[in-house]
């Protein structure tokens, strides 16, 4: 090995080697964790679909109990929509005194 260009081959092939080496290593633990990254991704959207899902199921559950207690007690809601009728008609009356006034 005393012949200078033979050795100099010789380390650019091993430099060459080992560079190889290392940028596979780094694309390996890039894509790594790019696939992590993803499935964590999926599974968290998963998670928020499903909770999706069963907010929407309960409150359709209390949704159908409300309708089941509504239909059962109709004159409530005949009080109800008579109280709401006189309040507004009590804010039509001020708001004509507030429109007489100005």
């Amino acid at each position: 090995m005393s012949n200078p260009t033979l050795q100099a081959f010789f380390l650019g092939r091993a430099l060459a080697t080992a560079i190889g080496e290392q940028i596979e290593e780094a694309i390996t633990t890039g894509m790594s964790g790019v696939g992590r990254f993803d499935a964590e991704q999926r599974e968290r959207l998963h998670q928020f679909i499903e909770n999706v899902f069963e907010q929407a199921q309960s409150s359709q559950t209390v949704n159908h109990q409300d309708e089941a207690n509504g239909a059962s007690s109709g004159e409530d809601l005949q009080a109800t929509i008579d109280n709401l009728r006189a309040e507004i008609a009590q804010v039509r009356v001020a708001l004509q005194q507030y429109r007489s006034s100005s």
